[in-house]
């Protein structure tokens, strides 16, 4: 077992895991499984607030709503408005990963929030990083905030709203070139970020309606890359499933997790307690299979949303679910008949016999453990992720 933690590299090991791999130096099983649930409560605790600013209209709190997967006239959406609606710093949960807020702030230039002051008025410190959304050119306020928010050494990113409106508008003219349209576009807001003095920055053309469009991957993709390891994990889970490019993405950050949680189920399992294994194995199980199925976005209200979005009916997206897990509410009890699956019964059997053997039976039952979740949670991982992207290809095809 000290092996296969010795083989992880440092990095990816949160303050919990190092305590437990300690522990398990030390020989110390009963100080190791009492980490268990701190590190559950860990990875389910971490926090990941966004800002969103911009001037007055540019969009701001449609892109809110939507990087929350949800419309601007849903329960609990930002409101929107022609004039300014967003007088407060507000904060907006996910519907599902409440530990994910996006804030939606007042837009700056305005009397009461004036750009030298804005970001003491608004809380600074607790924000992991900024987007700056603007539906025009990015203006002096855009960029003296920018360069604020460079000194205080945190991260920003240019968003250029209201793109399928700029589309639509030039899709009238005789000799419309999207792709030209679109390098037209951003040229023309890179070089004027340029001439206010910001070097080589990069702006993502956004629609606040559709998401799958235009740069949105790309911005996911470069917020994901720049945080760390811990937040990276709470973005991935929150951003709505809808580009198969996300979804691969997520699929890569939960295999990561996978081998974690399996080097946990071992670690209980060499204590020589009955019943404590299993126990623990289902709560992660459940734990973590609870997290692929609303992250590759197959709960009901997630293929509402999507077959809302693309012109195609839920029951042509729930034709293509393949995995038996998706009827289902992922609870203990269907854990339970999943490890009593007739491929799995020997097994399980095998390590309650081997944990109560001194010594050698203990190491052999947290391997049989180890490989055990390992197994449950890629199987389920594979299929939900293979049902994720077939729904994706579904509702792409129906648009083509």
């Amino acid at each position: 077992m000290n092996s296969i933690m010795e083989n992880i590299d440092d990095k990816e090991l949160s303050l919990v895991q190092r305590e437990i791999e300690e522990a398990l130096k030390n020989n110390n099983l009963t100080t190791a499984a009492g980490k268990i649930q701190d590190y559950l409560k860990e990875i389910n605790n971490v926090e990941l607030n966004i800002a969103v600013t911009g001037e007055t209209g540019s969009g701001k709190s449609t892109f809110v709503n939507a990087f929350r997967g949800m419309k601007d006239n849903d329960d609990g959406a930002a409101p929107t408005g022609v004039v300014e609606t967003t007088m407060d710093a507000n904060a907006y949960p996910h519907p599902k990963y409440p530990n994910m807020q996006v804030w939606d702030l007042p837009g700056i230039g305005t009397a009461t929030f004036k750009p030298e002051e804005y970001l003491q008025k608004v809380e600074f410190d607790r924000f992991d990083f900024f987007i700056i959304v603007s539906s025009e050119r990015f203006r002096a306020n855009d960029i003296s905030l920018a360069k604020e928010i460079q000194k205080m050494k945190k991260k920003f990113y240019f968003v250029r709203s209201k793109i399928d409106n700029d589309i639509r508008a030039e899709g009238r003219k005789e000799k419309f070139d999207k792709a030209k349209t679109l390098e037209t576009i951003r040229q023309y807001c890179i070089k004027g970020l340029e001439d206010q003095g910001l070097g080589s920055p990069k702006v993502f053309l956004i629609s606040g309606f559709d998401l799958g469009l235009y740069d949105f991957p790309d911005l996911e993709e470069t917020m994901e890359i720049e945080l760390p390891d811990h937040k990276r994990h709470v973005l991935l889970l929150s951003i709505p499933n809808i580009t198969l490019k996300i979804n691969k993405r997520k699929k890569e950050a939960f295999k990561t997790n996978m081998w974690r949680l399996a080097i946990l189920s071992g670690t209980v399992a060499a204590i020589p307690l009955p019943g404590l294994s299993i126990a623990v194995d289902v709560s992660i199980l459940v734990f973590e299979i609870q997290r692929y199925y609303h992250a590759f976005g197959l709960d009901d209200e997630s293929l509402q949303s999507l077959a809302n979005r693309m012109n195609v009916s839920v029951k042509e997206l729930k034709a293509v679910l393949k995995s038996p897990l998706n009827p289902k509410k992922i609870n203990k009890d269907v854990i339970v008949k999943l490890l009593q699956s007739a491929a799995l019964t020997a097994v399980t059997m095998a390590e309650f016999l081997l944990s109560s053997v001194p010594a050698f039976g203990s190491i052999a039952a947290a391997g049989i453990s180890f490989s055990t979740t390992y197994y449950m949670l890629r199987k389920c991982l594979n299929e939900l992720a293979d049902d994720g992207h077939n729904v994706l290809m579904t509702a792409l095809m129906a648009n083509e």
